[in-house]
């Protein structure tokens, strides 16, 4: 894996928040050798090492995106759910941001089910086969629309498994996490300071609750997909 730049300072992610962890009380001992501090009750994260394990991510996903590998985003929490559409969107990513449906990888036959009965009702949509049925039989599928839409809306263009995972929230996406591990899918983690930093394939220690936070972690990788992609753009 090659090594690059990827203009990572201790200062913008200071201004970010990166470093505030939980409360000294919640936390995973694991977590010990990323912790430089703690200030009022609070962990303080070592933004030297965030740094370090962010830009081999970087790296990480430079490397299989320049290969057209395909990446899955993950991070259901409420306030960083426009977030991460918008992320995944950008740098041309699936991504599940409202709530991990169990079985959706490890059962991806019955994803796929899903996922083809979703392309079937935008089809009938778009067509506008669904509003010359009965009134009755258009509002039963106009509700399962919307209710594929809201879980599946960000992996409509998904045809097989993910090369790489990547997830916003260890704690809070534990069930995809667990997943990616049956199947040996890599992932990269979010960690926060009650995190186990030892299940995913690359642990990036920073506040996982902070918008910002997770913003400038996001914007890192993404743009390290972008510029992957673009590599395999004028390679191809």
């Amino acid at each position: 894996m090659t090594k690059r730049y990827w203009n990572i300072t201790l200062e913008e992610m200071m201004e970010a928040g990166v470093h505030f962890g939980h409360g000294t009380r919640k936390w995973n001992p694991k977590m010990a050798p990323y912790i430089s501090t703690k200030r009022k009750g609070i962990h303080i994260l070592n933004l030297t090492r965030t740094a370090r394990f962010l830009s081999e991510a970087c790296d990480l996903v430079f490397d299989a995106a320049s290969k057209g590998k395909q990446f899955l985003i993950v991070g259901t929490k409420n306030k960083a759910a426009d977030l991460i559409a918008r992320a995944a969107t950008r740098a041309r990513c699936h991504y599940v941001n409202k709530k991990w449906l169990g079985g959706m990888l490890t059962n991806w036959y019955t994803t796929e089910t899903r996922l083809h009965k979703f392309r079937s009702l935008r089809t009938e949509q778009k067509t506008g086969r669904i509003n010359s049925l009965p009134k009755k039989d258009t509002a039963i599928l106009k509700r399962q629309l919307s209710h594929l839409e809201t879980y599946l809306g960000g992996i409509k263009y998904m045809t097989g498994l993910p090369d790489i995972v990547i997830i916003v929230d260890q704690q809070e996406e534990y069930t995809a996490l667990r997943e990616c591990i049956t199947l040996g899918i890599p992932t990269i983690c979010l960690i926060d300071t009650n995190c186990d930093p030892d299940l995913a394939d690359i642990s990036i220690p920073a506040n996982d609750d902070a918008i910002a936070s997770i913003r400038l972690i996001l914007n890192k990788l993404v743009f390290a997909i972008c510029e992957g992609r673009s590599s395999y753009i004028r390679n191809s």
